[in-house]
């Protein structure tokens, strides 16, 4: 809401001008809209060497009782589970809820993640496109009620001891104009001491999921494309590992380019379906996959696990299909050299 500026009549010239520029300063103050140039936020956790923290997506919060927008059982056992596991932040890869203007699915957000509140676990969201749905500007007040340290910022960075993550917007190109401009000052200013950069967006910028799945394809987009040759471009001249994690897709993928890897971890609870995988993917699944992602970081090296969920008879059956070991490139030519 647009501020009023209570004030009497100015009386000369001097004041008019005064007041028009408070009234200007006004409008730039508040207001977060696409395009916006305030600058984003960079918070720091409390933590050290080494850590656990949890990376997954798509779990659509919403009426327990409906079964069309996500699997209710499957999505409260994942958030169970992730409670349990103690992690140092939880890192979302975007679609937390079904409708972002809805108040009654940020409420069952709240409800079903309140052991998490309880533990007072640190919750790091990128946006995704349902975060945007239905009116978007009561949709984007709602994710940031429920997130006040992003203090408005659609894109920010976190400190976290050896690490550093930058969670991206995906609803605007992540390449150009004014997150470009400030992922590449990010991306060229990264501290001495990071062994691992985690980059965080809901929509991946490689997946064996196409367009031709009818509804359920999404195929990589053009902007996020632009991204991979960003990060691929720098990885051989920069000292921390690149890591990518994304959502939008309902499974989970792991991709290796360029010296960098990318996660696609989109098994939340929004129904999960199967994919037809490429020959060349380092991870081979016929099913589908809800599940979560458990990345332990020590110094100079890292293990990134996927926890997978199976509800028989309502019963929670848990597997680690998938776990993978990421070292920082020194830590790589140390092992290389001897």
């Amino acid at each position: 809401m647009m501020p009023r500026l209570k004030h009497s009549r100015p009386t000369s010239r001097a004041q008019r001008l005064l007041l028009r520029c408070a009234f200007i300063l006004s409008l730039v103050l508040v207001g977060c809209t696409k395009g916006s140039t305030a600058q984003p936020v960079d918070l720091t956790t409390n933590i050290a060497v080494p850590f656990r923290f949890v990376a997954y997506g798509d779990t659509r919060f919403h009426d327990p009782k409906d079964m069309d927008a996500a699997n209710p059982p499957v999505r409260s056992a994942l958030a169970q589970a992730i409670a349990a596991a103690n992690p140092a932040f939880i890192a979302f890869t975007g679609d937390i809820i079904y409708t972002g203007d809805d108040a009654n699915d940020w409420k069952t957000f709240e409800s079903e993640t309140a052991s998490w509140h309880e533990k007072k676990i640190p919750v790091f969201p990128a946006l995704g496109n349902h975060e945007f749905h239905g009116n978007e500007k009561i949709a984007l007040a709602n994710y940031f009620h429920h997130f006040p340290d992003l203090e408005n910022s659609r894109y920010y960075s976190v400190r976290a001891a050896n690490a550093l993550l930058l969670i991206l917007d995906s609803s605007v190109p992540e390449v150009s104009g004014p997150q470009g401009e400030w992922l590449n000052r990010k991306l060229a200013s990264i501290p001495s001491d990071i062994d691992f950069v985690f980059l965080m967006l809901h929509h991946p910028p490689y997946t064996s999921s196409s367009t031709s799945m009818l509804a359920e394809g999404h195929a990589a987009r053009s902007d996020e494309k632009a991204l991979a040759r960003l990060l691929e471009d720098h990885q051989p001249t920069t000292r921390a590992r690149f890591i990518v994690f994304s959502g939008h897709v309902h499974n989970y993928e792991r991709h290796e380019h360029g010296g960098v890897t990318y996660f696609v971890s989109g098994g939340g609870g929004a129904h999960a379906y199967p994919i037809p995988r490429a020959p060349d993917d380092p991870y081979q699944s016929n099913e589908i996959n809800y599940h979560y992602l458990l990345v332990e970081v020590d110094r100079q090296q890292l293990k990134v696990t996927m926890n997978r969920l199976q509800l028989v008879n309502g019963k929670a059956v848990w597997t680690q299909p998938d776990a993978v070991k990421i070292t920082s490139p020194a830590q790589a030519a140390k092992a290389a050299s001897q």
